[in-house]
């Protein structure tokens, strides 16, 4: 055992379903007010939060993360107790390994380590973790950052501890999201017996000549860093479950993961011109889930692709891709923000697990990163 893969461990054991952190926090806040954080503990509803800051000068680096993990599903497809860590072949078990307990492991191992070796560091280090990021995401991070926000704090560098590697550790570094915005239409006809359908107003069929130019609509081309801005239906949902009934109503689910190309704005505007246009009697309800996110390659960037090639001899490539994080809200504050952690290929399902041997590896990349942001300045 090493020191990162004994947090991992106990952080694992902790059974954090969201939205509770079940200790998780308080673990990780004495080991930092150990070696000379102030935190505060911040509690909204029923989510655990807390900010911690070492210095009170710039720049300041921040790393985000959450406590809280995803339901197991069903126990018996598991190998192993979820909530207790086991090493088999190579890879840690439980529930919350890649998503992320062992990068909030690997924070506090590298912050202790580099504190250590510079007592005196230039600029500050913070942490920004929830309990309240694979839920609702409401009294999380998106509190804490208005919080920061309301009384001027910003950050310069923010590193989010989310899995973001594909094949090999170190293989991707996320510099930026799609945006994600939701809507839940309702297009309105007239419910009628189906033999008479000159006394009804079937919205389905009414709905059609609207649904195939929503799907074939171009909304952008995307950019350099961003695929083009994708619309899709997700439920379509109409009637009353018998075949001699035209239904009144028809409801369709549908979402945008879009690009710096666009805003939720034209989308929306976009979206009511299509529906007006075909002549539609609706009601339409938005969702706006997060607006795009980008951070152009720079110091951040640099920072932590020089660690990564330090650490693991692999040059990683910046990507867009997936779904959101709290990326989304902290960006708000944050002159710059990447997302980097282990392998993301078993988050979220069964027997999810992580290579041993890359939890020391994260630590020590977050480690170096420390030092070439703040201690070679």
């Amino acid at each position: 055992m090493n020191p990162t893969l004994d947090l991992t461990c106990e952080l694992i054991r902790r059974d954090s379903v969201t939205p509770r952190d079940e200790g998780c926090q308080e673990a990780m806040i004495a080991r930092l007010e150990a070696i000379g954080f102030t935190v505060e503990r911040l509690r909204f509803g029923d989510v655990d939060n807390f900010w911690a800051r070492r210095g009170t000068t710039g720049p300041l680096l921040c790393f985000a993360g959450h406590t809280d993990v995803v339901p197991t599903g069903p126990l018996d497809k598991w190998h192993s107790n979820p909530f207790e860590p086991e090493i088999r072949d190579g890879h840690l078990f439980g529930r919350g390994a890649a998503d992320m307990k062992a990068s909030l492991a690997a924070f506090i191992t590298s912050i202790e380590r580099f504190v250590s070796s510079h007592p005196d560091h230039p600029g500050s280090i913070a942490l920004l973790i929830t309990s309240d990021e694979e839920g609702v995401a409401t009294d999380g991070t998106v509190r804490v950052v208005d919080l920061l926000e309301a009384r001027g704090e910003a950050i310069d560098y923010c590193i989010v501890g989310e899995p973001t590697s594909t094949s090999e550790l170190g293989d991707t570094i996320k510099n930026g999201r799609r945006g994600s915005l939701s809507g839940t239409l309702i297009i309105k006809g007239q419910q009628g017996h189906i033999a008479y359908p000159h006394l009804a107003k079937n919205p389905i069929h009414l709905m059609a000549p609207a649904l195939a130019e929503l799907a074939t609509t171009v909304w952008d081309e995307g950019n350099t860093y961003f695929p083009a801005t994708s619309w899709q239906a997700s439920n379509l949902n109409a009637g009353t479950g018998a075949t001699n009934v035209i239904p009144g109503t028809v409801e369709l689910k549908f979402n945008f993961r879009f690009s710096t190309e666009n805003t939720a704005e034209s989308l929306k505007a976009g979206v009511h011109a299509i529906l007006d246009k075909h002549g539609l009697d609706y009601d339409l309800v938005w969702t706006l889930s997060g607006n795009p996110f980008l951070t152009e390659p720079g110091a951040l960037t640099d920072a932590i692709g020089g660690a990564i090639e330090q650490v693991t001899g692999l040059r990683p490539e910046l990507s867009t891709s997936g779904g959101t994080s709290d990326g989304r809200f902290i960006k708000r504050i944050a002159r710059e923000l990447v997302e980097f952690g282990p392998i993301n290929a078993t988050i979220h399902k069964l027997n999810e697990c992580v290579k041993v041997d890359d939890v020391e590896l994260l630590s020590q990349i977050y480690e170096k990163t420390l030092i070439a942001l703040l201690a070679q300045r």
